[in-house]
């Protein structure tokens, strides 16, 4: 479990966890609003080198960031209802392509998910803190 105090640990916490990072991995997030996913994966962005503006997906469903070491497709689960709704997203070339996938809200949909997804759970502690944990580490 990693505790963050701030923003900045959230982001400096995910830009540590892109050195670990290979093509084809798939990270799966899953939290409550504003509890520090997109702020993660800014850091996760940052840390392969990317100067690329990181925001949620919520309303595009997918951005992509190519300009780093590896490109992270960056998916947005939120405001899908139906399993069906996700076959149009063409997910398996996402999850098998060149790049790291990281998906947020991906507690909606965990059996569409490969089996290696490595799974980060975000809290809300206080205003000011939030707890990060890796698997199934509660």
């Amino acid at each position: 479990m990693f505790i963050s105090k701030s923003v900045a640990e959230t982001v400096a916490y995910g830009g540590r966890r892109a050195g670990f990072l290979h093509a084809g991995d798939v990270l799966a997030l899953a939290g409550d609003l504003g509890t520090g996913k997109t702020q993660f994966v800014k850091g996760l962005v940052a840390g392969l080198g990317s100067d690329d503006e990181v925001t949620s997906p919520t309303f595009t469903l997918i951005h992509e960031y190519t300009s780093g070491r590896l490109p992270i497709y960056h998916l947005d689960f939120y405001r899908l209802n139906h399993r069906d709704e996700l076959r149009q997203l063409g997910l398996e070339d996402y999850f098998n392509g060149e790049g790291v996938c990281v998906i947020e809200w991906a507690d909606r949909f965990p059996e569409i998910l490969p089996a290696r997804a490595e799974w980060f759970s975000f809290e809300t502690r206080s205003e000011s803190e939030r707890a990060i944990f890796l698997g199934d580490e509660r």
